[in-house]
């Protein structure tokens, strides 16, 4: 069993503390178009949210984890997404909330602890994410990381009046 802990942050579970956390990032419209939101959440269905939280992967298909620097504060988000056991893959989207705190290899380091996480202890196959043509820092942070772009979907999302392509990257992990 690996941990899920670098050298300047660490992975957690959600907590019912991270109500208002989640409820800033959620409710963002600055980074509604990298999480495909169109309207807000209410705290009431976060919290919810938040109560279904301790369901496993295998249940959800879904794994958020927080992202945290070792003065406990909440730094991000890293997900995993569409997991799907049989096939052995799963979607991974990640988030810094914060602008001060981007491009200070926090990212870099919860995509390392996720990757080894999905290789050794769920024994995933493959690893795959949704990046926006025009967003080069995503693009970079995976291909850095052995993902390779294996298709670009044309006129995929509508964002502020014109459409924009997307890549699809995939990592194999064994």
């Amino acid at each position: 069993m690996i941990t899920l802990k670098g050298e300047h942050i660490y992975l957690r579970a959600l907590e019912p503390e991270d109500l208002d956390f989640i409820h800033e990032i959620e409710n963002n419209h600055e980074i509604w178009e990298i999480s495909n939101t169109i309207t807000p959440y209410s705290k009431f269905l976060i919290k919810q949210y938040l109560e279904q939280a301790h369901k496993d992967i295998f249940e959800v298909k879904q794994l958020r984890l927080v992202i945290c620097n070792y003065e406990d504060v909440a730094l991000g988000m890293i997900d995993l997404f569409d997991f799907d056991f049989k096939n052995r893959r799963a979607g991974v989207g990640i988030l810094i909330k914060d602008a001060e705190n981007r491009q200070k290899g926090f990212g870099k380091v919860a995509l390392e602890l996720l990757i080894n996480y999905c290789k050794l202890d769920l024994d995933m196959h493959q690893l795959y994410c949704n990046v926006s043509e025009d967003n080069e820092k995503s693009l970079k942070l995976f291909e850095n990381h052995g993902f390779e772009i294996i298709g670009l979907k044309k006129d995929w999302n509508y964002v502020n009046g014109s459409y924009k392509n997307e890549y699809l990257l995939q990592i194999l992990l064994n």
